[in-house]
């Protein structure tokens, strides 16, 4: 192959590059903040408790508000006008994605059963195997995640 379509080879590649980034955008950008299955946030447990009683607790569509686009259900008023008062309190990190995944810059589903209460903040993961690595080195874990998740959000 002579040098000039060698180099022409070379140039078609690199600017395909950028191209194939730019298709990967408008899925990033339509990704929902709150991981939310049948638009309810976190399966429909109540992120207040997780905080005041140390556990995972369905809610209840009777004590409902909508926030960042998701249902997020409460096991009763109490909770839910906690949660209206200071949402970002409570909410999940990384929108109720898997901790873990997003430490490794992926985006995948949360257990709510799954749940770590780090320094005030709450974080979920797929499964207990990926939880125990996280807490292994948790504030190398959540360094990573926050920088990914700032950049999948696009914020």
């Amino acid at each position: 192959m002579p040098a000039i379509a060698r180099l022409n080879a070379v140039i078609r590649i690199l600017l395909a590059f950028p191209l194939m980034a730019l298709g990967a955008l408008p899925a990033a950008a339509d990704m929902p903040r709150v991981y939310a299955t049948q638009g309810v946030a976190i399966s429909g447990y109540d992120v207040v408790i997780y905080f005041t009683e140390k556990r995972a607790r369905k809610g209840s569509p009777e004590h409902a508000i909508k926030w960042r686009g998701a249902m997020w259900y409460f096991v009763g008023p109490d909770t839910m006008q906690a949660f209206e008062m200071n949402p970002k309190a409570y909410a999940p990190q990384y929108g109720g994605y898997c901790a873990y995944a997003m430490a490794d810059g992926n985006v995948a589903a949360s257990s709510p059963e799954v749940f770590s209460v780090i320094e005030g903040k709450l974080y979920l993961n797929e499964d207990s195997a990926l939880r125990d690595r996280c807490l292994r080195d948790a504030s190398q874990h959540i360094s990573v995640a926050n920088e990914h998740w700032q950049s999948i959000i696009g914020r």
